[in-house]
């Protein structure tokens, strides 16, 4: 009782299936939601691009601006596909529903790994520079970066999540807006100053840059990778779009523009005033920190700002938990995760989801010690191979179509594939060093357990269908049944009456582990006599199960090929969940040591203890 209470306090009171309706979002919420990621980038997107070009040795942040425009055009060519993304797939799924109905099964489980990576990453990285915006304000919280990182995971995103979308995006509403405010009044407080100063706009330390050669084509592949990480989040609304309110897919496709019009201001911007300041790194402060504080000094928008990049970057994670949870359920479907991430919860959540996407975040913040640079050198590689992938598949979906504007479209798509197709090889050449190699391997082994699964599943599948015309008959044979004791009690006379209740061959077994109880045992019974047979096996050894093993096998060997053995283990319920505690669990064991023994029947028959 007192459990089922704490479980209402934490998560809220079930939800009836119908109420599902009233748990879809209109799109200000939806932004909220699904935009967190993306629109969070801008805390530490470009600053990885200056972060490349500003090593030491090689100095050439006059690419920083080119690099930039790169990925502003990138943007909107993912943004208009994914668009038409939604538009095909209104039952949510994204890259992966689209690889599934034209490519086949390998295409479609590249696209699922690739995500499955992709937003485990943004968990951790969103958790991490969330931790990293707020110790550039306070250093003195520097040494508590891992408790920060694992209270916000489990006490604060999952548990939100876990109470369902509804209540998940009233949490989230305020933070993100707030920080979209920040960040617009960043902008235009800092080209106002432009404007009104009679400073260059970029200055020429900014625009310096060494020839090209392969070191500089390499370093600026490196930088071009890294601020790709802004575009991660995009396609979350294509997974998504059976959570938004009718017309389910005309929202999706508006909150897409509207995202990605915002996500293009912020990041032109910033990357703007970046170079118009001529930030470098500096150890434990953003380049975004720097700005805010080079924009408005160490005022109250200088801590808003600050405050309300922490809360987006932790909030960021839930793009991944309103995009993973249902790619899960859609895989358990389809047979290639377990079934039950396919399940919703008390609160129509797909609760095992959310809880397996924390656990998997928390092994690569822990693993990673919460370094958001070596963080995001895993990054964006798997969200860009399911782009392609999407993307392809698109062009075959309007060839095979050939409805109005198709050819338009399927253009649309194939310039979008060969792009995010470069931008994969530019990735994986210029982070293989840095941790790429590592996705490379991931993908093909999470493409093995999905394929093993799913083997399972059609293994169970036929071994477990129903034959046509597979009556039911008696096959007329016995059923022996065996009851291991420990001692003549009631829980003992309790199973022995349900024993005598389905056989007349019913035997009682006892494993003494010396003479002396095996005679106290021995006068018990013929003293208490309860028309039952009594076998005492001896074990010098103090072995409870070999011997009960043996005996067993023994019976195994002599019963008929149409006679049934059944094993009844006599079991104590205490009345509270504590005295469990202070009891052995042979009962326990020796039900999940019998389960795997073929053609025994294994009952447990509980006697409940009233106090």
């Amino acid at each position: 009782m007192m459990a089922n209470k704490i479980k209402r306090l934490l998560f809220g009171k079930p939800l009836h299936n119908e109420e599902i309706t009233r748990e879809k979002l209109p799109k200000w919420k939806a932004m909220s939601i699904f935009s967190s990621d993306p629109l969070s980038s801008i805390g530490y997107g470009p600053e990885q691009i200056v972060l490349i070009l500003t090593v030491p040795w090689a100095i050439t942040y006059g690419y920083t601006w080119l690099v930039a425009v790169a990925i502003i055009v990138l943007m909107g060519i993912v943004t208009l596909s994914y668009s038409q993304v939604a538009k095909v797939n209104p039952g949510g799924g994204g890259s992966y529903s689209v690889a599934k109905k034209n490519f086949g099964e390998l295409a479609a489980l590249t696209a699922a790994a690739s995500l499955f990576i992709d937003y485990t990453l943004t968990v951790a990285v969103s958790i991490s520079s969330g931790t990293d915006a707020i110790i550039s304000a306070f250093p003195v919280l520097t040494d508590h970066r891992m408790t920060l990182n694992l209270f916000v995971l489990f006490g604060i995103l999952m548990l939100i999540n876990l109470r369902g979308v509804r209540e998940s995006s009233n949490a989230f509403v305020f933070p993100t807006y707030a920080f979209v405010f920040g960040i617009l009044a960043l902008v235009a407080a800092g080209i106002f100053h432009i404007i009104s100063s009679t400073t260059v706009i970029i200055p020429q330390t900014s625009l310096e840059r060494q020839p090209l050669d392969w070191t500089i084509i390499y370093l600026v592949l490196r930088a071009f990778a890294s601020g790709c990480s802004s575009m991660t989040g995009i396609e979350a609304i294509s997974n998504g779009i059976p959570m938004f309110k009718p017309p389910e897919v005309k929202n999706a496709q508006l909150t897409t523009y509207m995202m990605s019009s915002i996500l293009v201001v912020m990041f032109a911007g910033i990357t703007l005033l970046i170079i118009h300041n001529h930030l470098l790194p500096v150890e434990n402060v953003t380049m975004l920190s720097q700005l805010a504080e080079a924009t408005f000094g160490r005022n109250f928008m200088y801590y808003y700002i600050q405050l309300a990049t922490m809360l987006v970057l932790y909030l960021a994670a839930n793009t991944a938990y309103n995009g993973l949870p249902p790619l899960l359920s859609l895989l358990a479907r389809d047979k290639y995760m377990p079934r039950y991430l396919a399940n919703r919860g008390d609160r129509l959540t797909f609760n095992n989801g959310i809880i397996l996407l924390s656990i998997i975040a928390a092994v690569f913040i822990v693993i990673y010690h919460g370094n958001t640079e070596h963080l995001i050198s895993l990054y964006a590689l798997g969200v860009f191979l399911s782009f392609t992938i999407s993307q392809a598949g698109m062009v075959v979906h309007w060839h095979r179509e050939k409805n109005s504007c198709w050819f338009a479209r399927a253009f649309l798509n194939c310039f979008g594939a060969i792009i995010t197709g470069i931008v994969v090889l530019i990735i994986m050449v210029a982070k293989f060093l840095y941790g790429a190699w590592l996705i490379l391997i991931a993908i093909p082994l999470i493409i093995f357990i999905f394929k093993r699964i799913n083997s399972h599943y059609k293994d169970m599948q036929s071994q477990l269908a129903l034959p046509p015309y597979d009556l039911i008959t008696p096959s007329g044979g016995r059923n022996i049944v065996i009851v291991p004791i420990a001692g003549v009690t009631r829980v003992v006379a309790n199973t022995l009456k349900y024993a005598k209740e389905i056989s007349d061959q019913s035997i009682a077994v006892f494993v003494a582990t010396d003479k002396e109880s095996a005679k106290k045992i021995e006068e018990k019974w013929n003293s208490w006599n309860p028309g039952v047979r009594l076998i005492i096996l001896y074990s010098p050894y103090r072995s409870i199960f070999g011997p009960l093993f043996r005996f067993i096998a023994k019976v195994e060997s002599k019963k008929g090929p149409n006679d049934y053995i059944t094993i009844l283990v006599p079991e104590f319920e205490t009345h509270r969940w504590w005295h469990r505690l202070l009891h052995n669990q042979t009962g326990l064991l020796l039900r999940n040591l019998l389960v795997f023994r073929k053609n025994v029947v294994v009952t447990v028959v509980p006697y409940q203890l009233e106090k």
